[in-house]
């Protein structure tokens, strides 16, 4: 059924898996598929598993569509950041086994999961909307003021400073790294961990703690809508 994202259940998780070319690129049809898994997952009360391909969990959004025009970016943006704040208050845990780089939107699914694993190596992970000539848009600074360490928030937003899997620990990106052949094991025990709490408590809780910033990143989604976008330059 899924082109770009495939979905697997398991006892305890549901496996989410971008397959999106070289680059995992986040394109219409990805968020269209992603959104549906999480469908299935919500419907079957599962923790969500979301990883990607060896050496690449995703290079951003489909750079097709966001320099086509800046309708086109905008609409892709729109997509992407409803994308995020539905992740952020999904009634269940969301882990990203974050398989190597993570860049632009990349990073910001990172910024809208529960925990997130990532791996040891030559991995870049970060935020280059500025580096490429694109106007941070409204909603990804509310998601990256609530997750990121606030001492490395203007320079993640502002700068385009690019970090290591290690680093990423540090800024807020990522939580824990483990080696290659570890990511997955250790995301699937973090799973089964996670399937021991209780399903309303974690709802009502996420959604207690995260009800400001949930806000905020909405009606920033809606004054981007207003505004509209600078695309990238390249």
């Amino acid at each position: 059924m899924n082109n770009f994202v495939h979905y697997k259940e398991e006892n305890n998780y549901a496996l989410i898996t971008l397959n999106n070319g070289k680059v995992n690129a986040i394109s219409h049809e990805v968020i269209d598929e992603l959104n549906t898994c999480f469908d299935q997952a919500e419907a079957a009360q599962k923790v969500v598993i979301l990883t990607g391909q060896s050496g690449i969990f995703s290079g951003g959004y489909d750079l097709k569509s966001m320099t086509k025009s800046p309708e086109s970016a905008l609409e892709l943006v729109t997509k992407g950041s409803t994308l995020s704040h539905r992740m952020l208050s999904f009634p269940f845990p969301i882990i990203i086994a974050c398989s190597g780089h993570a860049i632009a939107k990349g990073a910001f699914l990172l910024l809208s999961a529960d925990y997130r694993l990532g791996t040891d190596g030559d991995f870049k992970i970060g935020l280059n909307e500025v580096m490429i000539g694109m106007t941070m848009h409204n909603a990804g600074i509310e998601i990256a003021k609530a997750r990121l360490a606030p001492v490395y928030f203007e320079r993640s937003v502002s700068n385009s400073e690019i970090y290591t899997p290690k680093e990423a620990i540090s800024a807020g990106f990522l939580d824990k790294i483990v080696p290659q052949e570890h990511l997955l094991p250790t995301a699937i025990k973090i799973a089964e961990m996670f399937s021991q709490l209780n399903k309303k408590a974690h709802a009502e809780t996420k959604l207690k703690l995260r009800n400001s910033y949930l806000l905020t990143i909405a009606k920033a989604i809606q004054q981007d809508i207003d505004e509209g976008l600078t695309p990238p330059s390249k």
